[in-house]
């Protein structure tokens, strides 16, 4: 079957709707017409579905669209049950066990269910752990560093895997030496209903920047054996999860070391619900609110003393309005990061397009960045104990000694009423 974004596909579709029309010409019975009027509708809603998927260039296979459609993007439906070896709770935390041997070849994709203990919100996310985290060896006790990848509106976690491909394009990389193994953790971003709510803390409503920033990365540190919140932990997203990434990773520099922001913003919009469809201020109106979650405006306010996170920029060439809010904000950085990476896609929209050319290059510079922080971080930290445990043997031997007891005994003093004499 031609896939869903070839010529030949198109061509089928316009060979059946034109087959109808003529069918609903030609028939003499008033049943058949209106058969055929129906059934021409088919081929023409899918020709204007297909037009918008190739526009964006979304699903490129048939697989890709039944996985995303489905919720069968996942690789938990198809591994055996045998027994595990990884020895990380997996056990308990996937519900089942699984081929670890396979694992260790392919890696391993789960989908989880977190309940956030502050934000009380509960949310899907998809959880990738690469092969080498089911290595024996010195991977075995390895604490692997994070990236939290944030999708766009409208989106789902999965998109990552089954649009984009983000798990076998690490791995690939990897396997090439052009990247280092991380664990990818893909939430839902948005509100149950698929509504906008671009990570933010709403005012009177959901918590989604405590639960992005705060339960999940807490919740993932204590499961899995990857680095906590700070050194070793990335976050990165597309679009509307472009905005998500700059502005978490800059509200929680003590979480997030490094961001990468794909055709992102950097002024929060309206969100955009449905039910009915409408669009609502994230902050009630309070400007304050609004000033302090804008990425544009916490560049500049920011004490000169706080260390920022490092910052991966990316953009298509036909979408000026990405590419001049990624120039200004590169701007903005440089005056405090003078190696601000900054690519753009030519040909490239704001579409599925350009993320697929953003990625590979984004996940190398990422990932490697991480990994050398976690060694020089260890580093640092294996010389700080060192040098507090010398500090303390050196502040043992200045204590002064207690004054040795003389062996011989004292005399003793005679009882009352007798001289020495006597």
């Amino acid at each position: 079957m031609p896939e869903p974004q070839s010529t030949l596909f198109f061509l089928l579709l316009l060979a059946v709707f034109g087959a109808l029309v003529w069918w609903l010409v030609v028939a003499k019975q008033l049943v058949f017409r209106v058969l055929a009027a129906c059934l021409a509708f088919v081929p023409a809603m899918m020709f204007g579905v297909a037009a918008v998927n190739k526009y964006y260039d979304y699903y490129q296979n048939w697989n890709a669209a039944i996985s995303d459609m489905t919720n069968q993007g996942v690789q938990a439906a198809q591994v055996p049950t045998v027994s595990s070896r990884s020895g990380d709770k997996l056990g308990t935390f996937l519900g089942q066990t699984i081929d670890a041997q396979l694992a260790a070849q392919q890696g391993y994709t789960a989908l989880l269910i977190v309940h956030g203990q502050r934000s009380h919100l509960t949310r899907p996310v998809f959880v990738f752990l690469p092969p080498q985290y089911f290595w024996p060896g010195a991977y075995h006790t390895y604490r692997f560093p994070v990236m939290e990848l944030l999708h766009g509106f409208p989106g789902n976690p999965q998109d990552w895997i089954t649009v984009l491909g983000v798990n076998t394009l690490l791995d690939h990389l990897v396997k090439e030496h052009r990247a280092d193994p991380a664990v990818l953790v893909m939430p839902a971003v948005n509100g149950p209903r698929g509504q906008s709510l671009q990570c933010l803390n709403q005012y009177h409503g959901p918590q989604d920047d405590t639960f992005m920033s705060g339960d999940l990365p807490r919740y993932i540190a204590r499961m899995l054996r990857v680095q906590q919140p700070g050194v070793g932990w990335g976050i990165a997203g597309y679009s509307e999860g472009g905005f998500c990434a700059a502005n978490l990773s800059l509200q929680h520099p003590n979480v997030y070391s490094s961001a990468g922001v794909l055709s992102g913003y950097f002024f929060p919009s309206a969100n955009q619900l449905v039910d009915p469809v409408r669009e609502v201020s994230p902050f009630g109106g309070n400007r304050t609110l609004a000033r302090l979650n804008t990425p544009m405006d916490l560049l500049q306010s920011v004490p000169s003393s706080q260390v920022l996170p490092q910052f991966w920029l990316g953009a298509g060439m036909l979408d000026q309005a990405d590419v001049r809010s990624a120039q200004i904000f590169a701007q903005l950085l440089e005056l405090r990061q003078p190696n601000v990476t900054l690519k753009f896609v030519p040909g490239g929209g704001h579409t599925a397009f350009t993320w697929r050319a953003l990625l590979p290059p984004m996940l190398q510079w990422m990932t490697t960045g991480l990994a050398h922080d976690i060694v020089v971080h260890d580093q640092q930290v294996a010389r700080e104990r060192l040098a507090k445990e010398h500090q303390a043997k050196a502040n043992q031997s200045r204590k002064p000694k207690p004054p040795a007891r003389s062996s011989k005994a004292p005399a003793r003093s005679p009882k009352p009423g007798k001289t020495a004499a006597s």
